[in-house]
């Protein structure tokens, strides 16, 4: 029979490995691999922010790419395959998502996929500028808080620092 204290532990450890504070854990670990880590974070797009390049990812992500499948036409990591797939998809609206990691790890992750996930790589189906449309696109998630490190080259490192409280895009907005 388990003592009254080991119990205790135990069910504390469950909740908390469901809780919020777990999904925050997860959303931000890094998926690009260590050794990959700094030639991602190199990777900048060479796309211009516009409403275009928006509405070709856009359309990537619904049809092509197939994204929705995972992540859910909203971006939340809520589409008919997440519910099957461990660890969770990543939730494109969480502010986490965008304010811990660089354009260029995003891109390696669509590119190349992430070791122990279901992300397979997308570099055979789709082309570097395609996969930069659908970054575009997938920013749009965000509802604009949390992209204080998008595109800087830090990636993950500590909440504050050079740009940790800025709120706005990886160039700052769409071109016209």
């Amino acid at each position: 029979m388990m003592k009254p204290s080991l119990f205790a532990l135990l069910l504390t450890t469950v909740v908390l490995a469901g809780s919020p504070a777990a999904a925050e854990r997860h959303m931000m670990q890094p998926l690009v691999p260590v050794d990959k880590l700094a030639e991602a974070r190199a990777l900048k797009s060479p796309l211009p922010n516009s409403r275009e390049i928006v509405a070709k990812g856009k359309a990537i992500y619904d049809g092509k790419g197939g994204c929705f499948n995972c992540h859910g036409t909203d971006g939340g990591g809520n589409g008919p395959a997440a519910a099957q797939l461990k660890p969770a998809p990543r939730n494109f609206r969480h502010h986490g998502f965008w304010r811990h990691r660089t354009e260029g790890e995003i891109f390696w992750v669509i590119k190349y996929g992430s070791p122990r996930t279901s992300m397979i790589g997308f570099g055979p189906v789709l082309s570097d500028d395609e996969i930069w449309s659908v970054i575009q696109y997938e920013q749009t998630f965000s509802g604009g808080h949390g992209q204080g490190r998008m595109g800087r080259g830090e990636g993950m490192g500590p909440m504050m620092g050079p740009g940790g409280g800025e709120h706005r895009g990886r160039r700052g907005g769409m071109d016209e």
